[in-house]
């Protein structure tokens, strides 16, 4: 039994990875599901679709791994955070679709909040600000809106939680209503400082607390699967919110260290060790992962759309068929046309928090075609990406060259890794592992089952694939970012 099975269940598709011993990933299954958008600015999954595709995908990683379930350890959970689900707790069904972290629904009631002067509690309970990304206001709008969750939930027939805890229910057959610290500490109701849910801000959005599930650390024992699902019972040994999960998987355990992962959005976390720092450039605090009791914290930026934006080219205007496609497009733009995409398809986030605002284009010529646009969403990424790390720089009063710790699907592309670092001005540093946010997972679970080593050696075996210094000329940064800035700020004046 030396293999770990990491569930990384994320917003477009649910995945598996078995792996070795030596932390190594040997097999991978992968399914995407559907999105859906009932409104503009809302967005939902299907209950049903995640749990299915978490599944299937754990029993075709585990078969082409050549492995039973006597073969694993134990299992790792790392799933988008924020997304929001209701379900009864006598039957297990929910009571509506998942409500994405993406949704804007509830921007007028967060905007209620600020103006009754609320947002200063919230944020010094939990580290983040009034906005509808937060899981809080989600669960509040399903109380409010589906007939009789209120009343019911009070009376402890109903469970809410984000993807981890439906999961965990789910494959322990109902037997287990858990989370972990770092994907409670997104809910906009947990206090980051006492480490246990806010009674006053739950008064606040009339959140029965009887709803809300038991808050482990990330390496403990969230209970032991159903036999029936994969031939034997397998424990469940550590759980992540996918960003912190990535902070583990790249070996984030010093105060300063940084990584940004490039998934759907875009998330970068910077350890600021056992003091929760307070940001002054709207940045969130958070918790980096809790091990024994002990908290280890963070400074957070987020992006909401990264890879995202790659999707649109493919699905939304039809120029690309794979993303693949997006590097060699990019390599052909006209390099005299200063094309700009502001992705603000659900609002802007960190540090502007914007959640009305929508996408726009600057800077279109009759020349402008897919090569622009391409270059253009790529570059979007590395802009949005200096933004958070100005943010931290402030926050934190570092100078010099920062380094950045850098994984998820878009790190393939050496075109965007080079523009990353050319305009952050940071030494950008890709891993061999690209995985890292369910090598994290899988070594939560790991060490916890006794396969994998401490925090210290495994620090050690990270190793670096390839790393990117910046080229670009400092005056050309300069400018580049400044347009970049005026173009964010066009888009929010709309």
């Amino acid at each position: 039994m030396t293999h770990i099975l990491a569930i990384d269940q994320g917003t477009t598709s649910s995945r598996a990875i078995v792996f070795d011993g030596a932390m190594k990933p040997v097999a991978t299954a992968q399914q995407e599901f559907a999105q859906h958008f009932p409104k503009s600015g809302w967005v939902e999954h299907d209950p049903g679709d995640l749990w299915q595709t978490t599944v299937s995908t754990c029993r075709a990683a585990i078969e082409k791994a050549g492995l039973t379930a006597k073969d694993i350890a134990g299992i790792g959970i790392t799933n988008q955070r924020e997304t929001t689900l209701l379900w009864d707790r006598a039957t297990g069904k929910p009571l509506h679709r998942a409500i994405v972290w993406q949704d804007r629904r509830t921007a007028d009631y967060c905007r209620e909040l600020r103006e009754a002067g609320h947002e200063a509690m919230i944020s010094a309970r939990t580290g983040l600000l009034a906005d509808p990304y937060f899981s809080g206001t989600k669960l509040r709008w399903l109380l409010q809106t589906i007939p009789g969750a209120q009343e019911r939930a009070a009376k402890g027939e109903l469970a809410f939680g984000t993807v981890d805890s439906w999961l965990i229910w789910n494959l322990t057959g109902g037997k287990v209503h858990a989370t972990d610290a770092t994907n409670a500490a997104r809910t906009l109701i947990f206090d980051i400082h006492k480490g246990c849910w806010s009674e006053e801000i739950c008064d606040l959005f009339d959140i029965p607390m009887a709803v809300l599930p038991e808050v482990k650390d990330c390496a403990a024992d969230f209970g032991m699967t159903d036999p029936s699902l994969f031939g034997a019972p397998l424990p469940i040994l550590g759980v992540a919110g996918d960003q912190q999960a990535a902070t583990i998987g790249q070996a984030c355990f010093r105060p300063g260290m940084m990584k940004s992962t490039y998934g759907t959005g875009c998330f970068a976390l910077l350890n600021t060790g056992h003091e929760a720092v307070t940001s002054k450039n709207r940045l969130l605090t958070t918790i980096a992962y809790r091990l024994n009791g002990q908290t280890t914290y963070a400074l957070e930026g987020s992006i909401f759309i990264a890879g995202a934006v790659v999707q649109w080219l493919r699905d939304g205007l039809g120029i690309i068929q794979g993303a693949a496609e997006t590097q060699d497009l990019a390599e052909k733009a006209d390099p005299h046309q200063d094309v700009i995409l502001v992705p603000a398809f659900v609002g802007l986030g960190a540090p502007y928090w914007n959640a009305e605002c929508r996408g726009a284009v600057f800077g279109l010529t009759r020349g402008t075609g897919p090569a622009e646009m391409a270059r253009a969403a790529l570059e979007s990424v590395g802009f949005q990406t200096r933004d958070l790390l100005e943010a931290m720089r402030a926050d934190m009063g570092l100078d010099g060259e920062a380094t950045l710790r850098v994984d998820g699907g878009m790190t393939a592309s050496d075109w965007t890794m080079q523009f990353l670092a050319d305009i952050t001005g940071a030494r950008v540093e890709r891993p061999t592992v690209l995985e890292t946010t369910a090598l994290g997972a899988a070594w939560l679970a790991g060490q916890r089952a006794g396969v994998y080593p401490g925090m210290a050696e495994f620090g050690k075996s990270w190793a670096l694939d390839r790393s990117f210094a910046p080229e670009m000329a400092h005056g050309t940064r300069l400018t580049r970012y400044a347009t970049w800035k005026r173009a964010v700020a066009a888009t929010m004046a709309v």
